[in-house]
C-alpha cells in the first residue's frame, strides 16, 4: 500500500494551520456562538409577543361566593343564601393575545450590551488563534533547529569516519600508530551517540509540531525550510512603527478594549432601566357555551410603567457593573505596558540575534578551515590525529552555535510577530 505524502508546510503555514484548527479553538468558536445566540435573545425583547389558544372546559360555581345575591321582583333570593352549585357550565374559548413593547429603552441597551459582548468574545477566539499560532510557529523553529542539528551530527560522523579510515590505512602502511586508531574510533562512537540524540530530538520535536498545527501525530510531516532556509529580515520596523502596529493589530488588546465597551454598554444598560416603559396589549377572540354559538369578545391597551423603588437592586448592579470596568480598564493599561516591552524586547533580541549570526558564521568557517589543515597534516604524516580531533570538537562546537544562533533569530522573528499581532503574516 503506497504511503501517504507527507504533508510540507513552511513557519508561515504551521502557524496558520494551528490558528484554523484545534480543540481549544472549537470550544472558541462554541463560545462566540452562545454570545451571537445570547445577543439574538436581548433582540427579541423588542419585538412583539404573540400568542394563540383553544380551550373547551366545564365547571361549576358556589353562588355564594359572588358577595351578592338575586332577588325577584318580591324581594325573595332567586338563589340559596347558603350558596348552591351551578353548572356544570361549559365553555369553548379561542382567542390570541399581542403584546409590544412600544418603548423599553432598558431592553434596548441590554441588546447593544449583548451585541458587544459577543464582539468581545470573537475578540477573545482571536487572541486565541494568535495564541495557538505562535506556540505552532515556535514549535516550528524547535524541530527546524533539530533537523539542523541531526544534519550537523551526521557531517561530523561522516568526518570522524573519514579520520578512522585514515588512521587504519596508516597503522597498515607501518606509518600509523595504534594509538590514533584508538582516538579515531572514540571520537567516531562520540559523533555516532551525538546523532542518535540529535535524530531522537527531531521526532519529538515533530510530535510537538504535530499537536501543535492539529494533525495526527502518526501522520507523515515535512519541513519546507530548513533552519538555515528560513528568511532572514532585511531592515527591521523602527520601535515607534512596531508599537503602533501592536496597538493596532494584537488581538489579545483588541479582546480586551472589546470587553470594555461591552462592560460599559452593559452599565449603560442598567441606568436606561430607570426610565418609562411603554407597551401595547390586545387580546382578542371568541367565547361561548358551545362551538355553534361564539361570540366576539377583546381587551386592549397601551400601558406606561415606570419603577419607582426596586430596594435599590439597581443601585447595586451599577456599582458592580462600575467595578468591572475599571478593572477591566486596569488591566488593558497593564496589557499596553506588558505588549511595549515584548515589542521593545523582541527588537532588542532581533538586533543581538544578527550580531550573533556574524560572529558565529566567521567562527564556523574559521573551525572548518582548522580541521582541513589538522586532516591535510595529518595525512601527510607530520602529525598524530591529535589535533585533527580537536579540531573536530571545535567543528561540531561552532555547527552547534550557528543553529542556536539561527533559532534564537527566528524565535525572536516570531516573538516580534507575536507582539506586534502579525504571527499569522508570515512567510
Amino acid at each position: 500500500m503506497a504511503q501517504p505524502a507527507p504533508l510540507a508546510v513552511s513557519l508561515g503555514d504551521a502557524a496558520r494551520l494551528a490558528a484554523r484548527q484545534g480543540t481549544a479553538l472549537e470550544a472558541a468558536a462554541a463560545r462566540v456562538e452562545a454570545a451571537s445566540a445570547r445577543a439574538r435573545q436581548r433582540r427579541g425583547a423588542l419585538y412583539p409577543d404573540l400568542a394563540a389558544g383553544v380551550a373547551q372546559a366545564g365547571r361549576t360555581l358556589n353562588s355564594a361566593t359572588f358577595g351578592f345575591s338575586f332577588r325577584d321582583p318580591t324581594g325573595r333570593p332567586l338563589l340559596n343564601p347558603n350558596g348552591e352549585i351551578l353548572g356544570p357550565i361549559p365553555t369553548v374559548d379561542l382567542r390570541y393575545r399581542l403584546q409590544a413593547p412600544l418603548l423599553d429603552l432598558g431592553a434596548l441597551g441590554r441588546w447593544k450590551a449583548a451585541e458587544a459582548a459577543t464582539d468581545a468574545v470573537s475578540a477573545e477566539a482571536a487572541a486565541q488563534a494568535e495564541g495557538a499560532a505562535s506556540l505552532a510557529a515556535m514549535a516550528y523553529v524547535r524541530a527546524a533547529r533539530a533537523e539542523a542539528q541531526v544534519t550537523a551530527r551526521t557531517a561530523d560522523s561522516a568526518l570522524a569516519a573519514d579520520l578512522l579510515q585514515v588512521a587504519s590505512d596508516q597503522l597498515q602502511a607501518g606509518v600509523g600508530i595504534a594509538l590514533d586508531v584508538t582516538r579515531a574510533r572514540a571520537q567516531l562512537a562520540g559523533t555516532r551517540a551525538q546523532l542518535v540524540a540529535a535524530r531522537a530530538e527531531r521526532e519529538r520535536t515533530l510530535l510537538e509540531l504535530r499537536r501543535a498545527i492539529g494533525v495526527p501525530l502518526d501522520a507523515p510531516l515535512a519541513l519546507r525550510d530548513s533552519l538555515g532556509g528560513l528568511p532572514l529580515d532585511g531592515a527591521l520596523p523602527s520601535e515607534g512603527e512596531a508599537l503602533a502596529r501592536a496597538e493596532r493589530e494584537r488581538p489579545d488588546l483588541r479582546a480586551l478594549a472589546a470587553q470594555e465597551v461591552a462592560q460599559q454598554r452593559a452599565l449603560s444598560a442598567i441606568r436606561w432601566e430607570r426610565t418609562p416603559q411603554l407597551g401595547l396589549v390586545m387580546d382578542q377572540g371568541v367565547i361561548g357555551k358551545s362551538w355553534g354559538h361564539l361570540l366576539p369578545t377583546y381587551t386592549w391597551g397601551v400601558q406606561l410603567s415606570v419603577g419607582v423603588f426596586d430596594g435599590f437592586r439597581r443601585a447595586a448592579r451599577a456599582e458592580e457593573q462600575q467595578a468591572g470596568v475599571r478593572e477591566t480598564g486596569a488591566r488593558l493599561r497593564d496589557l499596553r505596558a506588558q505588549g511595549a516591552l515584548e515589542v521593545r524586547s523582541a527588537l532588542l533580541d532581533l538586533t543581538a540575534a544578527r550580531e550573533q549570526l556574524e560572529a558565529v558564521r566567521e567562527r564556523l568557517a574559521l573551525a572548518e578551515q582548522e580541521v582541513e589543515q589538522a586532516r591535510e597534516r595529518f595525512r601527510a604524516g607530520v602529525a598524530g590525529n591529535a589535533d585533527v580531533i580537536a579540531a573536530l570538537g571545535s567543528l561540531n562546537q561552532a555547527r552547534t552555535q550557528r543553529n542556536d544562533a539561527l533559532a534564537g533569530y527566528h524565535a525572536a522573528r516570531v516573538a516580534l510577530a507575536r507582539a506586534t499581532g502579525a504571527v499569522r503574516t508570515l512567510p
